[in-house]
């Protein structure tokens, strides 16, 4: 073969290869890239008005639209770490793409006019060892229970979210099915629920749905960025409020400083029918945050800095919930996230005479509040939170007989995290307390995540667990109810 007819056959060849790859190419061009460092916000100039599509983030910060990321009629901007391509106009409101892919979002499976629609999953396998644990506990009115010691391994938690926009970019929506293997066969096995908000700016935005009571820091909306897999420390388990369905608003009042509240059923409708509520809708819950220094804490206000932050970071928290509750409107003592009314040795408040013959606790008001505090800075972060929670107007039968008209229980937490090798593994110290009438329960932890593709989809986290008589515990979690000893465990997650 001539050498002319050699390079005229290579031409033909990489022009037949070539040609299919081109075709594949269905998602719309890039017209603009606009990036930003942790900590801070960039506007980039676009001519918005036939609309933006989001079309692949170019960092390793997830891209979120309305928190990360928004434009108005002249510009795009984004913040805290996000970094991404878009697209303007007609194409990139109404043009097809399919699998584009946000780290923490998921993969948007369709992209059109009217909206588009995000999947994404949440789940973990975990290997749980109990077996350290005593094997009964004695509360503090000399009852004395088995504690089960378990050894098993589980696929923990399967968690689908749907969630994207639909007719204008402002009406967002959530919808997810939710399910806790170890909790099969019980009522609240599978959780179906979501909300729908409208965002008017960014001062401003109204919801309505199931939500989390901005009770304490880990219900104000991070889930699942936290240092442990998947479970919080026993104080903030035994304090805190949990989700219900009712109407939400939040936003910022300027720059640094959120409102988030919430007006709804009760502290906990997961695992409880409308036939249980009462109907006099007293639960309310609020959280102020303040930020500083850099007026962001993260761009998903997760514990610990796996952002890295150049800059210190800092935040104030105060929390606030109030709820009238019955006995009725609690979850099973094994919901999917069970979140009861405990004294602090475990006992929970309902118990038919656990005050004394012929007492029995009908309906309480809850009252709890919580100030939390932190700083990142170069991959180190410090953390912390106090709460107080009072009980009082108790109601039921033999009440008059109550040896007190009120309870006061106060706890902390503290949590200490380093990332010793940026993006890819991180190392965290945490404890917290408990100080109440029937106990002063405590745990203390050493865990380690490792994020083999050096972002927070996959994360391999162990811990080693001390407990000193938890009051609080279920299947889902690694702690038992009245727990004492050693825990081990290790997980895998993968929040895509």
């Amino acid at each position: 073969m001539s050498r002319l007819a050699l390079q005229t056959f290579v031409i033909v060849m990489m022009m037949g290869v070539a040609a299919p790859i081109a075709a594949q190419s269905v998602g719309p061009a890039v017209d603009v890239v606009c990036g930003s460092n942790p900590g801070e916000r960039q506007t980039c100039a676009a001519d918005t008005t036939g609309g933006v599509t989001l079309v692949r983030t170019i960092g390793t910060v997830a891209c979120v639209l309305g928190t990360s990321w928004g434009f108005d009629e002249k510009s795009i901007w984004v913040r805290d770490g996000c970094s991404a391509e878009f697209a303007l106009g007609k194409q990139a409101a109404g043009g097809k793409q399919f699998g584009t892919f946000t780290p923490g979002r998921g993969l948007q499976v369709a992209n059109t006019a009217n909206g588009d629609l995000n999947i994404r999953l949440f789940g973990y396998v975990r290997y749980l060892n109990q077996l350290k644990l005593d094997p009964t506990y004695t509360d503090s009115f000399g009852k004395t229970s088995a504690i089960k010691q378990r050894q098993d391994i589980q696929f923990n938690k399967a968690m689908v979210f749907f969630s994207g926009w639909a007719m204008s970019p402002r009406f967002r929506y959530t919808a997810y099915v939710w399910t806790t293997n170890t909790s099969q066969g019980l009522p609240a096995q599978v959780v179906v629920g979501g909300f729908f908000a409208y965002a008017f700016n960014p001062h401003a935005a109204l919801g309505a749905g199931i939500y989390g009571l901005p009770g304490v820091r880990s219900t104000e909306g991070q889930f699942p960025f936290w240092l442990g897999a998947d479970q919080r420390l026993i104080a903030d388990e035994y304090f805190r409020p949990s989700y219900t369905t009712g109407i939400f608003a939040r936003g910022e009042i300027t720059k640094g400083l959120l409102y988030n509240g919430m007006w709804g059923n009760n502290l906990s409708q997961l695992g409880v029918d409308a036939g249980q509520l009462g109907n006099d809708m007293t639960t309310v819950s609020g959280a102020l945050v303040w930020m500083p220094t850099t007026s962001e804490f993260g761009a998903t206000n997760g514990f610990g800095d796996f952002e890295h932050h150049d800059r210190l970071a800092t935040r104030l928290g105060f929390h606030y919930t109030r709820s009238d509750e019955d006995r009725q409107s609690q979850p099973s003592t094994e919901s999917i996230d069970n979140s009861q009314i405990r004294l602090s040795d475990g006992n929970v408040v309902f118990t038919p005479e656990l005050f004394g013959p012929g007492i029995n606790v009908t309906d309480v008001v809850y009252q709890m509040q919580s100030v939390d505090a932190g700083f990142k800075y170069h991959g180190f972060a410090l953390e912390g939170e106090f709460y107080w929670r009072q009980l009082q107007n108790f109601r039921g039968t033999g009440i008059e007989t109550l040896p007190f008209d009120h309870l006061l229980d106060t706890g902390f937490q503290l949590q200490m995290s380093a990332m010793v090798l940026p993006r890819k593994a991180q190392m965290y110290l945490s404890g917290s307390r408990i100080y109440g009438d029937y106990g002063n329960p405590s745990d203390i932890r050493l865990g380690f995540n490792v994020f083999p593709w050096k972002n927070q989809v996959v994360t391999w986290n162990t811990e080693f667990l001390q407990l000193n008589r938890s009051p609080v515990g279920y299947s889902s979690v690694p702690f038992a109810v009245g727990g004492n000893g050693l825990v081990f465990h290790s997980n895998f997650l993968v929040n895509f």
